[in-house]
């Protein structure tokens, strides 16, 4: 018998299945990602909706961002224990969020802090699970949207102090110049989607240096008064481009 088209036959096999696996290795990292984006666009919704009076077209928002979470979530391969009891948790806190009523005093003063640490929970579950996206443009995009929201309408945001080394432990001061050099490295693959991207970005970087985060005294660097529903309308923008380019 000659063994060389059984050969050639096992190398077209395994050349194939190489192909195939690399989609599935990508298609992970992307839905890895898209997690994170998900779970900050909901938190941003809801700060949004107490922000704004709870408005009709953001409550809807919110319920769209809580489904679109639910759907990635169902995307990433074996999820674990972990992710998913810390999905369960940040959706509960975005459900009492919306339970306190348009009221302000009827918010406990403390409910901010907890819904940071429910987002930062599940971000940090979510970089933890194996294939986890080291470039991160939308995700740290978005979780600066939260910090914008966040300080413009509840107060000061608490970063993840103890991971200083990753974008959730960092502000505006670390992430812009982050989300700059990551957006440079873009250039080569796609300069007229590059450019498109960095005009929007100029606006956006400019909104979010002036966070001025350091402060506690939640007046911006200028002066001048924050602009939350400008920054959450041109964020979520910036992410599609970037998610759409990738």
């Amino acid at each position: 018998m000659n063994p060389k088209p059984f050969l050639v036959l096992l190398c077209t096999l395994l050349a194939g299945l190489t192909t195939a696996a690399a989609p599935a290795a990508q298609a992970e990292l992307s839905v890895l990602e898209q997690v994170q984006i998900y779970a900050s666009r909901a938190t941003s919704s809801l700060i949004l909706l107490r922000g704004e009076g709870f408005q009709d077209m953001h409550r809807e928002r919110l319920e769209q961002d809580i489904k679109a979470l639910d759907a990635a979530m169902r995307r990433v391969p074996e999820p674990s224990s972990a992710l998913l009891a810390e999905q369960r948790d940040l959706v509960a806190e975005l459900r009492r969020g919306v339970a306190f009523g348009p009221r302000e005093d009827a918010m406990p003063w403390g409910y901010p802090l907890e819904l940071n640490k429910r987002l930062r929970d599940f971000l940090t579950a979510a970089r933890a699970m194996p294939g986890a996206p080291h470039t991160e443009v939308a995700a740290k995009v978005e979780y600066l949207g939260v910090q914008y929201l966040n300080r413009a309408y509840l107060g000061a945001f608490e970063i993840a102090r103890e991971q200083p080394e990753n974008y959730l432990g960092q502000d505006e001061r670390q992430l812009v110049p982050s989300i700059d050099a990551e957006i440079q490295t873009f250039a080569a693959r796609d300069p007229a989607a590059l450019a498109r991207l960095q005009t929007r970005w100029k606006f956006l970087r400019a909104a979010l240096l002036d966070l001025n985060s350091q402060s506690n005294s939640l007046i911006s660097v200028s002066g001048r008064p924050y602009a939350p529903t400008v920054v959450d309308r041109n964020t979520r923008t910036l992410s599609d481009q970037w998610m759409s380019m990738n």
